[in-house]
């Protein structure tokens, strides 16, 4: 792709080039599909990405600008979901090209769409303790294994896949991250419910599923490196869950992008109450008559001084990434932050509802909103790595502490007891 060079160095200015150019192309009567694949071809979907891979060669801030200002002119933007946000980051990272072109192009445009297939049931905090293994056979790799909280893995075309091809190396230098076709006879998805009683995800079985030689992203056991790329985007909690308005002007791509957007966020809607609901907690103290409890107040003081300095810590991410850094280990700050604000904010929700809070439904209060909030908040402190393995991080790579002690970091994987 062949983009026009352009002396675009602030944010106002790509502000202008991208108005000009939505003004120039856009057309209401395009498909969802015909729309992105000129968006992707112009370098206006990811302006800050290479030339060479559909950006614009731009600093990292671009992509929120040029996002934005596409929203602002009643356009529509990229795919929202894992793919655009955590696996095209990641192979336009590692590659190798040929892996770009196979998977990039495809997922910007949202033809293909992604799951996550990390985690499993023996090997949930310890990633790199997993079983899920990928034996070469001929020009297709083979694929066993089962994995666990997999979100919307049953809409997905294709999954990131973390599996280990190397048995006989320690276990973070026997993986290999690919990209597994999800339609084909040896992948079983099945949803799980949760105690909050939604099912956001699921959990894949994998029985002699077969994926092409070529679809390894990154090296060959180099896995564990790119799975860490994926994993700091994941912890960029500057990104946000709030579905994009389309309500503004009419056309087939709006009513398109709508569609898939109220899929998409149906999946999240009870992630509000996963992060404590904060915003309930004022009126809340009012409405029970309890904001002149002294201890109640030193509580609800804490919550809010948490949920700002949380705020401010977010703030500085996004500060980061559009000055042009990577994600990194500063990512578990916020990711700790985060679970700070809703653990605070569960324990005031419990002070102010007693007994009450065991009620669920619609006759509960606020309908069962508060009740969802206690069962959901657990969760915060789990996903995405839990609050002991973000300590860890911090402490290792940040304060420059020793490593935690392992005693089957040096071994080959196979020799360890399971």
């Amino acid at each position: 792709m062949t983009v026009t060079s352009e002396r675009l160095v602030t944010p106002d200015q790509v502000r202008a080039a991208v108005r000009a150019w939505v003004s120039e192309n856009w057309d209401g009567s395009l498909s969802l599909l015909e729309w992105r694949t000129r968006l992707v071809r112009s370098g206006w979907a990811v302006p800050s990405w290479p030339n060479q891979w559909y950006g614009r060669d731009l600093p990292e801030w671009a992509n929120s600008v040029a996002r934005e200002e596409i929203l602002s002119c009643g356009s529509v933007g990229g795919p929202i979901g894992t793919g655009m946000s955590l696996v095209a980051p990641t192979i336009r990272v590692h590659g190798p090209d040929a892996t770009r072109e196979r998977f990039l192009y495809k997922t910007l445009t949202g033809v293909l769409r992604w799951c996550q297939l990390f985690s499993e049931p023996g090997a949930g905090s310890d990633l790199a303790a997993l079983t899920t293994r990928a034996e070469l056979d001929g020009e297709e790799w083979v694929v066993s294994g089962q994995k666990v909280w997999n979100t919307s893995a049953n809409r997905a075309g294709s999954g990131l896949l973390l599996a280990r091809t190397d048995w006989d190396v320690p276990k973070h230098r026997g993986l290999t991250m690919f990209a597994l076709p999800m339609h084909q006879p040896g992948v079983e998805v099945r949803p799980l419910r949760q105690m909050n009683d939604r099912s956001s995800f699921s959990e894949v079985f994998m029985t002699d599923a077969r994926l092409p030689r070529d679809n390894v992203i990154g090296e060959l056991n180099d896995g564990w490196r790119v799975a860490m790329t994926t994993l700091a985007f994941e912890r960029d909690f500057g990104s946000a869950l709030t579905p994009p308005d389309y309500s503004a002007r009419s056309g087939l791509a709006l009513r398109e992008a709508a569609l898939e957007a109220a899929e998409h966020f149906q999946t999240y809607d009870w992630y509000a109450q996963r992060e404590g609901r904060v915003d309930l907690v004022l009126e809340r103290a009012r409405l029970t008559g309890r904001l002149d409890d002294p201890v109640i107040r030193q509580e609800i003081a804490k919550l809010l001084m948490a949920h700002r300095t949380s705020k401010l810590t977010a703030d500085r991410a996004r500060a980061a990434s559009a000055a042009g850094q990577e994600p990194g280990p500063g990512g578990s700050i916020g990711k700790l932050s985060m679970s700070r604000v809703a653990q605070q904010a569960a324990r005031v929700h419990t002070l102010l509802l007693d007994a009450d809070g065991m009620l669920a439904g619609a006759d509960a209060p606020l309908a069962g909103v508060l009740a969802e909030i206690l069962l959901s908040v657990p969760a915060q402190s789990i996903a995405g790595g839990t609050d002991e393995i973000q300590r860890n991080i911090l402490g290792e790579k940040i304060l420059g502490l020793p490593r935690e002690p392992a005693a089957d970091r040096d071994v080959p994987f196979r020799n360890i007891p399971r």
